[in-house]
């Protein structure tokens, strides 16, 4: 008997046959099939726990909404002093806990002059794309070929068609796509002066981290300058300190016109995003303030919460151990591509950002597996299967970071084998 207090199950396989009946059958039998069987039960630090008490190291991290780990003890007691005093609050009226964090955001976001908040990544992108389009008067979005921002009616028809043909979402007369790293493919796209702006991850992290060329990032915003489209940062996966920068762009030496942020920024505990944009795109906020609500944007425990993210992010202990992991990854794993380079054939990384690249179709998948079985839960990345995603927190300790390093080594020999059988 699995007992929660509010609910209960008798076993785990009643667990899945109730998912299968009431939340997400898809989903359920799909990780079922690729041998994962996990349900996330206690969970803390950098670790989760199975129902079944098998802990695992993770290196997921829900695309860098742990970033500090799960359930922060410092973090955990802002939430709880929060609730003594706030609630989701009132979009209507100026809110201290709102305010004080649109300061905090635009105050570590050089260009950038209000945060608009809402209560997920895709409602920001949405977000920015309205104030693009309001900002240029302008209708048309350029953004890259296996590109994601989000599964909301605008966000979702700027990424792959895997999410946006289902729903009909797809509009290729409105929504442009390139190929990530062409910039005369970009220079075409943006040539005709007629698109509200470009949208791009700083690294598309659902593509699998591919990194952007020297000048790539440069010249795409130089191009938006000339041709009078917004450059719009996507810094849900890139940002926080996930370079080694507070945010992505400016590892890159750019500044965007718009710039969104999630994920992390919540602590993992109650959900928030924001969309910071600059002096013109936000004019919007003078003309008509109502012109975008949201009930739960900004809710105001989650701006408390979010509010102590940044402060944690800004201590120079926190950059410091940016940097060492960074440092511990780069070499570690290049003596893993040395020990196992018949399979592991290439590190992408800025920061605390990799992508790990496997001479295989569905590479990342075997791998993903075989880490598994061997304590360390890693995705592999959805719109590139040779490729795994490798997100290490911000707060890993020296002695987390060999471990991890540890069962990447021992998991290869199982890796091989899963390759093997399905290649046969």
């Amino acid at each position: 008997m699995f007992d929660y207090g509010h609910f209960k199950f008798n076993s785990k396989q009643e667990l899945f046959e109730k998912a299968i009946r009431y939340w997400n059958p898809d989903k359920t039998r799909f990780w079922q099939n690729a041998g994962i069987d996990l349900v996330i039960d206690k969970r803390e630090g950098y670790c989760l726990y199975d129902m079944d008490g098998r802990r695992l190291i993770d290196l997921h991290l829900n695309g860098g909404t742990y970033n500090l780990g799960h359930r922060h003890p410092e973090l955990v007691e802002t939430l709880k002093a929060a609730l003594d005093y706030f609630d989701i609050g009132n979009h209507w009226f100026p809110s201290v806990a709102r305010t004080a964090l649109a300061e905090s955001l635009i105050n570590i976001s050089p260009g950038m002059k209000y945060a608009v908040f809402a209560p997920g990544g895709a409602e920001a992108v949405d977000i920015a794309i309205k104030s693009a389009r309001y900002a240029t008067k302008r209708r048309k979005i350029v953004s890259i070929v296996k590109g994601y921002h989000g599964h909301s009616g605008l966000a979702v028809a700027t990424g792959d068609d895997r999410f946006s043909k289902i729903f009909l979402s797809d509009q290729p007369d409105t929504f442009i796509h390139v190929p990530f790293n062409d910039i005369a493919a970009m220079e075409h796209a943006l040539k005709g002066n007629d698109c509200a702006a470009l949208i791009m991850e700083t690294i598309p992290a659902t593509y699998g981290f591919p990194m952007p060329l020297d000048g790539y990032l440069n010249a795409c915003k130089a191009l938006c300058e000339k041709h009078g489209a917004m450059y719009i940062a996507d810094e849900v996966q890139t940002g926080l300190m996930r370079t080694g920068s507070m945010w992505g762009w400016q590892a890159y030496g750019i500044k965007p016109d718009i710039m969104v942020t999630a994920k992390g920024l919540s602590g993992g505990l109650y959900p928030i995003s924001a969309c910071l944009v600059n002096e013109r795109t936000g004019e919007w906020l003078n003309e008509d303030g109502a012109a975008h609500i949201s009930t739960t944007g900004g809710a105001e425990l989650g701006c408390v919460v979010a509010h102590r993210v940044i402060e944690m992010l800004l201590r120079p202990e926190t950059m410091a151990n940016v940097h060492s992991v960074t440092d511990f990854f780069r070499s570690g794993m290049k003596v893993m591509m040395e020990r196992h380079g018949d399979i592991f054939t290439g590190v992408r990384q800025k920061g605390v950002i990799l992508g790990l690249e496997f001479n295989h179709q569905e590479g990342a998948v075997a791998v993903s597996r075989a880490l598994y079985e061997n304590g360390v839960w890693a995705i592999f990345s959805s719109l590139d299967k040779r490729v795994l995603q490798w997100k290490p927190g911000l707060l890993l300790s020296s002695g987390m970071c060999e471990e991890i390093l540890d069962r990447f080594d021992a998991s290869m020999p199982r890796a091989r084998e899963l390759l093997k059988a399905g290649a046969s």
